[in-house]
């Protein structure tokens, strides 16, 4: 069975980047535009692992993630905090709250798989 990967990114255009990337490499992509429908989503789907924007509309990232590493039914869910303003203070920050990664955009499509099957031990 494929892993559950859950992208959380407002721009569809990355949306799209991700998933066709990660879709090339057997993933099974969920889709959410912001970080209140990324919460509701990895309660009822349980991904393996959540791509999160960290500059999301309704509720940041940084929020999402939050809750997401509070709760025990979604604590254990691998977490990369993905971001446009990849400065050293954002990575530390994601890290700290509980994101199990970072990465910055643009998107390195090289890197991204490699992360991810890090991540996931695939």
């Amino acid at each position: 069975m494929a892993n559950k990967i859950l992208i959380v990114e407002d721009n569809p255009m990355n949306r799209r980047l991700i998933g066709d990337i990660l879709k090339y490499y057997a993933y099974e992509i969920l889709e959410a535009e912001n970080g209140e429908e990324g919460l509701r989503m990895a309660k009822e789907q349980k991904p393996d692992l959540i791509l999160m924007d960290i500059q999301l509309p309704v509720m940041n990232g940084y929020d999402a993630i939050k809750i997401l590493k509070s709760a025990l039914e979604t604590k254990h869910i691998k977490i990369i905090a993905v971001t446009s303003f990849a400065m050293a203070g954002d990575m530390r920050k994601a890290l700290e709250i509980g994101a199990d990664n970072f990465i910055s955009k643009p998107i390195n499509t090289k890197e991204l798989p490699k992360v991810v099957e890090k991540l996931l031990g695939s």
